[in-house]
């Protein structure tokens, strides 16, 4: 065992003794085969010593046999060169062996050899395939050089050329059908059944949790692919000394060019030889015969060789085409790509995860914006669809976890604590970001190609995706699990890649941005139950006022947050940030309509006949515009919805029907006016949040979409103060109870012939409510300025009681018409001791209405056209009263009517 290596050696050497032996004896018997028949012929038929001249014929044969002889050991050398890879001298080696062959082309012997050098093309063609095939998986500069040259030397540059982006091409196919049949082995069952799904069929079988590993694997084959296919295109030999991977060929008369060509059909995958003559075949057989073929480790001389013209051309060819074609291979790429994004699992991903998607396959868009010298429209559309439809389902859940949160809301206002909890930097542009820079984003190239194809082709842009080839693969697994990636810390990378709109690099914020982080992947976190309990970060609510504070309930911190997560992404999907804008307007369309049928319809069981409605025009038309929107939403239907329920790209916002239903009529009167009151504050707090918001929001989104901002602004945040002034008095209507009074008023004795004392029975009632209201606003819980201001509305309303009640009148005299201004002057003097404010302004119009029975007839429709704050009935109920009792003739009467009822 001391000598086992010896042994192991000498061992070797026999076996390859006993090899060449075995091939020696292979030859020896063939010759012996042929000498014996030589043999035999030549003494059946030739008597050398008596016939000379069958001897003289003999020694002719000799050097016949002799170039046989020698043809059979260029067959051995052919074998050999190709065994070592050394294409260019088997190739240069092969006119000279077709050379013997056509020169003797009638011996059968050499007919034999001809079908074997026909056999050995399509095994060496073959071989160079399969050898073309591994530089186009991973370019590695002496293996494409030694393909250059044995294509060069066939004079089938161009030929390779395509080989070589068909290659490439296949590439794409198989090798991403290879990723997804791997990494779904366990869904898709045995090998058996694997082969038969095509690439889609497995891409609709991708489960969510392994999508992403499915798309990093397929970014980071295609990015592989994609740096082969650019080293490539772009290499080029050089003025450096060329390190030989084939002979120099400068001392061979510059025959490089006119040299035999091998024909070789490269479509069919076997080739056909043909001897194209140039003179020069003697001279060719003795440079093989004295040994003077180059070695292939030799050093050849420089950029001046004919040898290295050839390969600079070579180089040079296949790179046009490969320039011409890089656009086929990046759309076949980007097909893959949309098939894969095609998979409901895309929609149904965390937020999170989400967003590391957008920033891969942004990456990937920059670097085929690079590679191909163009801009990648076509998949930037597709990517934009992708967003639209995750932005689309995102939404949904987003409004149904609204819908429960108002069905579940009880108004009431919550702590301090809880309200400073949340921040709303996205919303006010403090610059909280969603996810911190990743250590992948880092480390990308900072340039990214803006231009068009005919300045990538120049010299200097040709090469913008070179600095991407010196970077480690940025969507290598391997990477992002060794990064400092965390549940903690992701966003789209801060180079000119995207231009963040905050300074997200805040270490103030690294609490707020976990708490973030949790409420995206968890989607239920928006409700107030699930708001964490961490301490309060005051460096981000300090924008917030006392006010503010104090006035939310559970529904408006989880809209605000909300609407804080569509602000910060529309940040980071900046091309889908109007739809995302969109879903902010119609997130607050919810709110504000839900609040507005919550508490802004008014019971109007109790009275015969409505008061008039007074909603101002803003109001209307934000109702208007809400209920366009969101036509659906605000229509109840019994439709089972579940958050994770897919969606057609074709849906659109306002066609999501889970719109909360308002409570029924019977819970308006559950509501207290604390409660009341916290909905009309919480509101007007969410207003003031967006209108801070606003500059914000527009320097966010581009300039074709300000009109947008400026519409929601107008016709929904504007009119929240109409909102909160309708809810109130809505409020103080109800709780005066005083909806039956106008029949009351209207029904009592107005056709007196004296005007006596006493004033009518109502008037007393009605000081009896207001007393009764007095104390509801007192006990109620509210701010004093609430109460002062509810006051003011109950007068209000009892202003409008007495104009409608007195407007229904069909009866009275002067004396009656006198006995409703002592009404009024006794319920201004009792409402003056409940309230200490002047309370004679707020009854103006009670008292103005009234001496309107005095105008003459013809001053009617000017007075009703000066006086806006009565209702066309009502001006129609006074002139149809002071007809009857004056006795206006019926045409004057009918013209006077229909003219106050043609004003606009």
């Amino acid at each position: 065992m001391g000598h086992h290596e010896e042994m192991v050696k000498g061992m070797q050497l026999v076996m390859e003794l006993e090899q060449d032996l075995k091939v020696a004896n292979v030859i020896c018997m063939n010759g012996r085969r042929h000498i014996t028949s030589s043999k035999n012929e030549v003494s059946r038929d030739l008597v050398v010593n008596v016939k000379s001249k069958k001897k003289q014929a003999l020694l002719d044969v000799l050097p016949i046999l002799t170039e046989l002889r020698h043809a059979l050991d260029m067959q051995m050398e052919l074998e050999t060169f190709v065994d070592k890879e050394n294409y260019f001298q088997a190739f240069q080696l092969v006119p000279e062996y077709l050379q013997i062959l056509e020169n003797y082309s009638g011996l059968s012997a050499v007919q034999e050899m001809g079908r074997w050098i026909e056999a050995w093309l399509a095994r060496t063609i073959q071989k160079l395939d399969t050898h073309l095939l591994g530089v186009c998986q991973i370019f590695n500069e002496e293996s494409y050089l030694i393909a250059v040259d044995a294509y060069a030397l066939m004079g089938d540059v161009s030929g390779m050329a395509e080989k070589m982006q068909s290659f490439c091409l296949q590439e794409i196919l198989s090798r991403t059908h290879c990723v997804l049949k791997e990494m779904l082995e366990e869904e898709v069952g045995n090998n058996t059944q694997k082969n038969r799904f095509t690439y889609s069929d497995l891409c609709v079988q991708v489960p969510e949790p392994k999508l992403r590993p499915c798309l990093l694997r397929t970014l980071e084959t295609l990015f592989s692919l994609m740096c082969s296919y650019y080293a490539i295109m772009s290499f080029s030999p050089g003025d450096k000394n060329i390190e030989s991977k084939g002979p120099d060929l400068a001392d061979k008369n510059d025959t490089s060019q006119n040299s035999d060509e091998i024909l070789v059909d490269s479509g069919r995958g076997h080739s056909s030889a043909a001897v194209i003559q140039d003179g020069s075949a003697a001279e060719k057989s003795e440079r093989a015969s004295s040994s003077e073929i180059s070695n292939p480790d030799a050093s050849t001389s420089g950029t001046d060789s004919p040898f290295y013209q050839l390969r600079t051309d070579a180089t040079k060819l296949v790179a046009q085409t490969f320039q011409r074609g890089r656009r086929n291979l990046w759309q076949l790429a980007t097909s893959r790509l949309s098939v894969l994004l095609s998979s409901s699992a895309v929609c149904s991903t965390s937020i999170y995860q989400f967003l590391k998607n957008y920033e891969d396959l942004t990456i990937f868009i920059l670097a085929g914006e690079a590679f191909c010298g163009f801009e990648a429209s076509e998949f930037r559309q597709k990517l934009k669809t992708v967003c639209l439809n995750y932005i689309v389902s995102f939404h949904r859940q987003n409004i149904y976890a609204l819908k429960m949160v108002l069905e579940k809301e009880s108004w009431t206002i919550m702590s301090a604590e809880a309200s400073q909890i949340i921040s709303l930097a996205g919303l006010t542009g403090d610059g909280a970001a969603l996810c911190s820079p990743t250590s992948r984003s880092s480390k990308l190239p900072i340039n990214s190609f803006h231009g068009n194809s005919t300045t990538a082709n120049s010299g200097k842009q040709r090469l913008g995706f070179a600095s991407w080839l010196k970077i480690e693969n940025p969507f290598s697994i391997k990477l992002e699990n060794g990064s400092a990636e965390s549940p903690k810390s992701n966003m789209l990378f801060n180079s000119s890649v995207n231009n963040n709109h905050g300074n997200g690099n805040n270490p103030s914020l690294d609490e707020e941005n976990e708490d973030l982080l949790a409420d995206f992947i968890d989607e239920d976190s928006q409700l107030p139950s699930r708001i964490p309990k961490t301490k309060i970060v005051k460096a981000n609510s300090s924008h917030w006022k006392d006010g503010d504070i104090s006035s939310q309930t559970g529904s408006s911190l989880s809209l605000l947050r909300m609407m804080d997560k569509y602000a910060r992404l529309m940040q980071k999907l900046d091309i889908v940030n109007i739809e995302l804008f969109k879903g902010i307007s119609q997130l607050f369309g919810i709110f504000y309509h839900y609040i507005y049928e919550t508490f802004g319809h008014q019971d109007r069981s109790q009275s015969s006949k409505a008061l008039p409605d007074h909603q101002s025009s803003r109001l209307k038309a934000a109702l208007s515009k809400i209920s366009q929107d969101s036509d659906q939403w605000t229509k109840p239907q019994n439709v089972s919805y579940s958050p994770s329920s897919p969606l057609s790209m074709n849906s659109t916002f306002g066609q999501i029907d889970v719109m909360p239903t308002a409570p029924p009529s019977s819970m308006f009167t559950s509501y207290g006016l604390k409660e009341r009151c916290a909905a009309a504050e919480t509101v007007s707090l969410v207003a003031r949040v967006l209108n801070r918001s606003k500059a914000h929001l527009h320097s966010v989104l581009s300039k074709n979409n300000t009109s947008s901002v400026e519409e929601f602004y107008r016709v929904l945040v504007d009119s929240v103060p109409d909102l909160t002034e309708h809810i109130h008095r809505t409020s103080a209507r109800m709780l005066l109870h005083i909806d039956g009074y106008p029949d009351k008023i209207a029904n009592a004795k107005w056709e007196v012939k004296e005007l006596g004392i006493e004033h009518n029975g109502y008037v007393d009632l009605l000081l009896g409510e207001f007393k009764h209201y007095k104390t509801r606003l007192d006990h109620g819980g509210i701010s004093k300025e609430l109460q002062h201001l509810l006051m003011e509305y109950g007068i209000e309303s009892i202003a409008e009681v007495l104009v409608e009640g007195l407007s229904r009148v069909k009866r009275c005299t002067d004396e009656g018409r006198a006995l409703m201004s002592l009404d009024l002057q006794v319920l201004i003097n009792g409402l003056q001791h409940i309230v200490s404010a002047n309370v004679r302004p707020k009854l103006q119009t009670v008292d103005t209405f009234i001496k309107a029975y005095y105008l003459p007839e013809t001053e009617y429709v000017h007075w009703a056209r000066s006086h806006p704050e009565y209702s066309k009935s009502q001006v129609v109920g006074l002139v149809n009263l002071v007809a009857t009792m004056k006795g206006w003739k019926r045409k004057t009467r009918l013209e006077t009517v229909e003219k106050i009822e043609a004003a606009p």
